[in-house]
């Protein structure tokens, strides 16, 4: 367990250093994945000294652990905020959205995760078929009323969501191919991405 995963009752600086360890660590684990990376790399990262590193986290699996966890949290809040509309393709399509801005905003989060679902996701897969998956199933739920109620075209909810993730996400965990294909390195990529899939999912979604 890490020794300062909770940052309640510490110092200010025992704040900052705490923060400035976890940042490190998911520039280097984003970068090499959990087996690849070491202490030693997040320390020189960090420009801390290895028993620093350890004097605030007992190891690695520990640092990755309060990482992954802020990360779940993170990552769940969009589909959180998908709810019940009038409109459910402009609804759906704000998800769609605020999935492709996290790809933009938080792209070492996004391959932090990747890297831990390549690997068989050993130290999420309680909370993938828990909370992840209910959360899932709920909006899937959500999206086959709006089917239902023939609102938008019949679609596959679950993996209408999945099609959600995996062209977002793409923008976040391949941006290097992106960027050599479009030789585009501005934002631009993101908002030429952003009216294509709006574009995209309104076709699927039009009744």
């Amino acid at each position: 367990m890490a020794r300062a995963a909770s940052t309640k009752g510490k110092t200010r600086i025992q704040r900052e250093k705490t923060e400035q360890i976890l940042d490190a660590a998911l520039e280097v684990f984003s970068t090499y994945g959990f087996r690849g990376s070491t202490i030693d790399q997040i320390a020189a990262e960090a420009g801390l000294s290895k028993p620093n590193i350890l004097y605030y986290f007992d190891g690695k699996e520990a640092i990755h652990g309060v990482l992954l966890d802020r990360l779940l949290h993170k990552w769940l809040e969009p589909l959180n905020q998908l709810t019940d509309s009038d409109d459910p393709t402009r609804e759906i399509c704000d998800y769609v959205m605020r999935k492709l801005e996290m790809a933009r905003d938080f792209p070492r989060e996004s391959r932090l995760f990747a890297n831990e679902i390549l690997q068989g996701a050993p130290r999420i897969h309680e909370q993938l078929t828990g909370s992840l998956k209910t959360l899932t199933d709920e909006k899937a739920t959500l999206i086959q009323h709006w089917i239902d109620k023939e609102k938008i075209a019949p679609v596959d909810p679950h993996h209408l969501i999945f099609s959600i993730w995996s062209t977002t996400q793409h923008y976040a965990d391949f941006d290097v191919q992106v960027q050599s294909v479009l030789g585009v390195k501005s934002e631009q990529r993101f908002e030429i991405a952003a009216d294509h899939l709006n574009k995209m999912f309104r076709a699927v979604l039009k009744k």
